[in-house]
């Protein structure tokens, strides 16, 4: 078993060596939301891995292109949309990026194997009239900025897994903290013009966030027929996401996201909620330089 071990440790490796000297971290390209229909490590899939592989990073990175994301309408909702938009992420060399799916931030602390920093995103909220069978009297959530704070560590190059954590707060709209855990790695059957990653996550709300989303206030109670329902702060999903990249030419890429979430604890208990398991699909297409 441990020879087994050592050997898909040693394939991991020159698969990983083959993605990212083509420079294969092409983060993923869905529209970022808090939280994520995506498992969060999926904006930022393989960047960490960057400077592990490639220590010489060119100063610009730039991938432009259009995308789109198949999601449920909200958290526990049993209703999904299509949502398409532009791809942008413009990275300069890795101190600081700017991506329509992790936001703009900056990696304050940063080495060949780990980057730590700061972000700024958003959250979409939540409307009423998205489904207001279901909806109505529990009012609007607005949209509003998040701001994160976030880690990641790779072990090493022969076995490339990525540890990553991040904390943000909404400011306004939902109102609240969230954090994530989660790791992911590449998976074999990599190569120069396919690299793929896949791992687990567990997401974690503060009362306030869960409120917000999944609580019913007396006064929503007597408005939309709910229950009162008060939630507590604690562990509110644990899912599954896959990324693959695809290179057409040097250049041009298409990106496949995909993920499942399962709600926990006052989520999934909440009246609101419809369904406890929830999928997201994202499609996207770039040229990169």
């Amino acid at each position: 078993m441990w020879g087994k071990f050592l050997r898909t440790a040693k394939v991991s490796r020159r698969l990983a060596y083959l993605a990212f000297t083509l420079w294969a971290c092409v983060p993923s390209t869905a529209l970022s939301q808090t939280p994520s229909p995506l498992q969060e490590w999926q904006y930022s899939s393989g960047i960490v891995l960057e400077r592990l592989f490639e220590p010489d990073l060119p100063e610009w990175r730039v991938v432009l292109g259009a995308a789109a994301e198949a999601k449920p309408l909200y958290d526990g909702a049993a209703a999904s949309r299509v949502q398409g938009g532009p791809l942008i992420n413009i990275r300069y060399r890795d101190i600081a990026y700017v991506s329509v799916g992790e936001g703009i931030g900056v990696n304050v602390l940063r080495g060949e194997n780990y980057r730590a920093g700061i972000q700024v995103g958003y959250d979409l909220g939540r409307r009423v009239s998205d489904d207001i069978v279901h909806l109505h009297g529990l009012g609007d959530i607005g949209r509003a900025p998040a701001v994160e704070a976030f880690a990641s560590y790779a072990i090493s190059k022969g076995f490339p897994l990525v540890l990553r954590g991040d904390v943000r707060q909404i400011i306004g709209g939902a109102d609240g903290m969230v954090a994530d855990v989660g790791v992911y790695m590449p998976l074999p059957g990599s190569s120069k013009k396919l690299i793929m990653f896949a791992g687990p996550s567990v997401t974690y709300a503060d009362h306030r966030y869960l409120q917000k989303e999944f609580g019913v206030t007396p006064a929503q109670a007597l408005a939309s027929g709910y229950p009162v329902y008060n939630p507590h702060a604690g562990t509110s999903t644990m899912g599954f996401g896959f990324s693959a990249t695809r290179f057409l030419t040097d250049h041009w890429l298409i990106n496949l996201d995909g993920a499942v979430n399962h709600l926990l604890g006052s989520a999934r208990q909440s009246p609101i909620t419809q369904r406890t398991v929830q999928g997201a699909v994202a499609l996207s297409f770039g040229y990169t330089w």
